[in-house]
């Protein structure tokens, strides 16, 4: 397996309940995989099959990356599997919401990570 490389520092951050003082819950993100290297390149989006899928379709951006397990385990809990549904990215501070994770036919050579821009730093 060779070494992708990159351009791009990415962080994969999940999402996490937390409830304050007063009792109230609000949610919160913590640091699940840091330090990725990886290349983020605009997504067209425009997609011209209408059999195409959704989640991609909707995607601004796809972030290449080296393979990696994506878990996650916080002090003494269980351990737990990053989804596209629990996760955000960050990528030199920008952050984006995960539309898919995909390990192209199962290889476990590559990440490609399908992104929609939400702004903010």
């Amino acid at each position: 397996m060779g070494n992708i490389g990159g351009n791009k520092d990415a962080v994969i951050q999940v999402k996490r309940v937390v409830q304050d003082d007063i009792g109230a819950r609000n949610t919160e993100y913590a640091d699940a995989v840091k330090d990725i290297k990886g290349w983020l390149d605009l997504s067209d989006g425009d997609a011209k099959h209408l059999s195409y899928n959704a989640k991609i379709q909707e995607s601004t951006h796809i972030f290449m990356t080296d393979y990696r397990e994506l878990k996650y385990q916080e002090n003494g809990k269980p351990e737990i599997r990053i989804t596209p549904e629990n996760s955000r990215m960050t990528v030199d501070g920008e952050i984006y919401e995960v539309m898919l994770y995909d390990d192209p036919m199962g290889m476990h050579e590559h990440l490609e990570i399908y992104l929609k821009y939400t702004g903010g730093r």
